[in-house]
């Protein structure tokens, strides 16, 4: 497989890939035509994020007669977000597009994307599905629930129903990767970052094919995530919760004392059990929100690395020499990735 990706790429299409091989074929059959008639130097960084099928193989096999296939591999599963992260900050082109292969956001409007950006002068163009009939009633209705609660939650300018189908420019990839986030949620990140900004429209698609990769409980960890990374409300509620039971507290002293001094016995052990059951669960889910943040702190301070790259086709393998300093400087040489991953002959 040979790469003609140049430091003059004026594209990049970053496609974060997890047991994705039944839909190659069609992300390919749509992508290249879309990519080509363009008209620019682009390369598509597939990146594979740990699957378990033959994701690996089908792409190397589509990157034997389409050089500007590029595949990035991770050693593990990290996730689709850190996947991301390895395909932004390895994609060389002026302009960077993240699309995700199940082709429910539609390929054709890359070019929309390009146009809005070169003429507008914007630094951010945002896919905004404007129909999602597609998706399951369950869908729609988490995913508005989502963006309302960050909006409120966060603060920052989120666009409605804008998901991780985006295209970005070189300042906006640099000020990514300069960012410290070991676990980024680009969906508010990019906006949080301030650059100028514009939105195309979509009828978002069903998947072509295979399964979704973010079930009921993806979803719920990709709302903690935007919510713990973004905001300080989990502690702001530990703290109102602190307060209302201090609050309780003396007005149950006030009480006690009044009856006290009234002669009317109260029984103990029912008013103890009480209160040590409420101050009991009040600390205790401020102890649980503030352990959230304590090994936040603690992964940041190992500062181990969100994701681990098996091998990129733009680098050298074993055995290939100079192979990626010729490919970066607009030498094409072919590398022999079959005895690296085993890919189907």
């Amino acid at each position: 497989m040979e790469s003609v990706v140049t430091r003059t790429t004026t594209l990049s299409v970053v496609i974060p890939m997890f047991n994705e091989s039944a839909v190659i074929p069609a992300l390919v059959a749509r992508l290249r035509p879309v990519l080509d008639a363009l008209g620019v130097d682009y390369e598509v960084v597939a990146v594979d994020d740990g699957s378990r099928d033959d994701t690996v193989s089908v792409l190397f096999d589509h990157g034997r007669d389409w050089p500007q296939l590029r595949v990035l591999r991770l050693r593990r599963n990290s996730g689709h977000q850190a996947a991301l992260t390895a395909g932004l900050h390895r994609a060389v082109g002026q302009w960077v597009v993240s699309l995700d292969a199940d082709l429910q956001d539609p390929p054709e409007t890359i070019a929309e994307m390009l146009r809005v950006a070169r003429e507008d002068g914007v630094d951010v163009v945002y896919g905004v599905r404007a129909d999602r009939s597609t998706d399951t009633v369950f869908k729609r209705n988490s995913a508005r629930g989502y963006y309302w609660a960050m909006r409120r939650l966060v603060g920052v300018d989120l666009p409605a129903q804008a998901g991780d189908f985006r295209l970005l420019s070189r300042d906006v990839i640099e000020a990514l990767r300069r960012l410290p986030e070991r676990a980024p949620v680009y969906r508010l990140l990019v906006p949080s970052l301030g650059f100028p900004s514009a939105e195309v429209r979509y009828d978002r698609e069903a998947r072509a094919a295979g399964e979704t990769k973010y079930p009921l409980r993806r979803m719920v960890a990709l709302a903690w995530e935007s919510t713990a990374n973004f905001s300080a409300a989990p502690l702001r509620l530990a703290t109102w919760l602190g307060m209302s039971s201090f609050l309780l507290c003396l007005a149950l002293i006030v009480f006690g004392m009044v009856v006290h001094v009234s002669g009317t016995t109260i029984p103990g052990w029912t008013s103890m059990f009480v209160a040590v059951l409420l101050l009991s669960g009040v600390q205790l889910v401020c102890l649980g929100l503030l352990g959230e943040y304590v090994g936040r702190i603690y992964a940041t301070v190992q500062n181990r690395p969100a994701f681990h790259i098996g091998f990129d086709s733009l680098d050298d393998l074993p055995g290939a020499g100079t192979a990626a300093r010729g490919r970066v400087e607009g030498d094409s040489r072919t590398s022999d990735f079959g005895s690296v991953v085993g890919i189907r002959g």
